[in-house]
């Protein structure tokens, strides 16, 4: 099934500057793979060791925080659109 994952500008320089990126997968961690094996290093960029999100990393699945749902083993269905939102940090 494909997917439309939305890339981030911080990441785009691993993607060749594509700001979209379509993607056959079952779920969220499938994507992840799949993302890595075409820009190699994504993975690292989205998973910690311990093969969890990293903290400062958000992943949506049609608007849904994923954290929030399953994880990494959130399915995705054709036609989802995953976007890809790095926390910002910032105060007063």
């Amino acid at each position: 099934m494909s997917v439309m994952v939305r890339i981030p500008t911080p990441l785009r320089r691993m993607t060749n500057g594509k700001d979209k990126v379509e993607v056959e997968s079952a779920n969220l961690g499938e994507m992840v793979e799949k993302l890595n094996g075409e820009f190699p290093g994504f993975k690292d960029r989205l998973v910690d060791e311990d093969g969890e999100l990293r903290y400062f990393v958000n992943i949506y699945v049609n608007g849904e925080d994923v954290r929030f749902l399953e994880g990494l083993k959130t399915p995705t269905n054709e036609g989802d659109e995953i976007s890809i939102v790095p926390a910002v940090a910032g105060g007063f």
